[in-house]
């Protein structure tokens, strides 16, 4: 099978390239690939391929100002249509598109265990381009009957992971990191080997999954179990009184405040999605993220 992936030098690109060895996979990026191109700007010239994985995207950034803003529409949206343009311009068109997307088009803070079929509510301008890039590339699929995945993933763990487990790690390893009122939030997370895995099966069932790990830890759990990769002690404890005594300060002092009100009631809620549906469409057999994950 020959394979167009774009975003192959990110967190979730790269792994995918590492598992599908028995694949000639044509990478797409803004540098170090087969074909060079910033989506945003430029229509690629491409090659016909049998599965086109689109992976390329913006996130982990919280936008500050209307241009950083913009910019998850200019490299989500209308890196989406520059690719679709691209792809319409080959010799011939793939009969496989996987797109990878975001459990943030749900736009939701708290929940237990969120299914595909919730609406889709972003208001964030990262959770809005993704909405749009999800339906352009639906009606693309169905305009020229190609087979459309769309995979809504949250929080990707695995060696250096990105976003804020990059974050949690570092602190932990600095030794600032604290849960807060004994870390039982529990929050979906997915090991990215598991994504780069079941994409060959999905690719060809087509279809809009959630995956996860199936067990959804919490804070505690989870930072006890970097901590002890990184050998180092138990993570400390902040009472919710301080907490929230720190996101009065932050809501007094604004933007530049590392906590708010807003902000620890995120920390403080369960965000979990159901992937009940690729668990029984596709077998998902997914690795707990208390088992499988190595942070390097």
């Amino acid at each position: 099978m020959k394979v167009l992936l774009t975003g192959s030098s990110g967190f979730l690109g790269s792994g995918i390239i590492k598992l599908f060895t028995d694949c000639q996979i044509v990478t797409l990026a803004r540098a170090h690939a087969v074909i060079v191109a910033d989506l945003k700007v430029n229509q690629p010239d491409l090659p016909s391929t049998d599965l086109v994985i689109h992976a390329a995207g913006k996130a982990h950034v919280v936008p500050k100002t209307e241009a950083e803003k913009q910019e998850f529409f200019d490299v989500n949206v209308t890196g989406t249509q520059n690719l679709l343009k691209g792809i319409e311009n080959a010799p011939q068109l793939p009969k496989y598109f996987v797109f990878i997307s975001s459990v943030a088009v749900y736009g939701l803070e708290k929940g237990h265990l969120i299914s595909e079929d919730a609406p889709l509510l972003a208001k964030d301008p990262y959770g809005r381009s993704k909405i749009a890039a999800e339906k352009i590339i639906e009606e693309w699929c169905f305009k020229n009957n190609v087979v459309c995945t769309i995979l809504r993933l949250p929080l990707l763990a695995g060696p250096n992971p990105p976003g804020n487990l990059k974050s949690m790690i570092s602190g932990i390893k600095k030794g600032y990191y604290f849960n807060i009122a004994g870390g039982k939030a529990q929050k979906s997370i997915v090991l990215a080997q598991d994504i780069a895995e079941i994409i060959p099966t999905v690719a060809k069932v087509g279809g809009i999954y959630n995956l996860t790990d199936g067990y959804h830890p919490n804070f505690s759990e989870l930072s006890q179990l970097i901590a002890k990769q990184l050998g180092k002690s138990k993570p400390l404890n902040m009472p919710m009184w301080i907490a929230k005594l720190l996101a009065k300060i932050g809501d007094w002092l604004g933007s530049k405040a590392p906590v708010n009100s807003d902000k620890l009631n995120k920390i403080i809620s369960d965000l979990t999605f159901d992937d009940s549906k690729a668990k029984g469409i596709l077998g998902w057999k997914p690795t707990r993220i208390l088992t499988g994950f190595k942070i390097v």
